[in-house]
């Protein structure tokens, strides 16, 4: 049996995430929260803020009873965010398979700005498959919030 830090931290953070489901799970029946319809303004370069916007959004979807019908949570990416789901850094990959991995539901979606992309010197084939490229971050913005979608930074 291989023991390392790497594989021991990775155990002990699954064991953490599921015991935090767990709790939720039950939160979620308990907290009253009538699901909705919330977009994220997702920008950010860092890799750990990312993770940290990406445990946000799956709790939301749990707090709001992973409703498919009623909630919808969308992640509106753009400017600094773009290479971390090109792959552009050593730190993305395992945040993009998460990120897969939250769309299993159909519940959270993420939508990625073309202009943002382009003005960064990537094409659309540079994104995974679960990512929806839209013309511009601002204008999808604008119109989920139009569509009465909660604007979340």
């Amino acid at each position: 049996m291989i023991h390392s830090p790497v594989i021991n931290m990775s155990i002990q953070r699954l064991v953490s995430i599921l015991l935090l489901f767990l709790v939720c799970g039950v939160a979620a029946a308990e907290s009253g929260y009538t699901p909705s319809k919330v977009v994220y303004d997702v920008s950010t370069a860092d890799a750990g803020e990312l993770n940290s916007l990406l445990d946000r959004a799956s709790l939301l979807q749990i707090m709001y009873g992973n409703d498919p019908f009623d909630t919808s949570i969308v992640l509106v990416v753009h400017e600094g965010a773009i290479p971390l789901f090109a792959g552009a850094d050593d730190d993305s990959g395992q945040l993009m398979q998460r990120a897969q991995s939250l769309t299993a539901a159909e519940i959270i979606q993420f939508r990625l700005c073309r202009v943002s992309a382009r003005l960064q010197g990537f094409t659309e084939r540079d994104f995974p498959g679960f990512v929806t490229v839209v013309p511009m971050a601002d204008a999808e913005i604008v119109q989920l919030q139009r569509e009465g979608y909660a604007y979340l930074r």
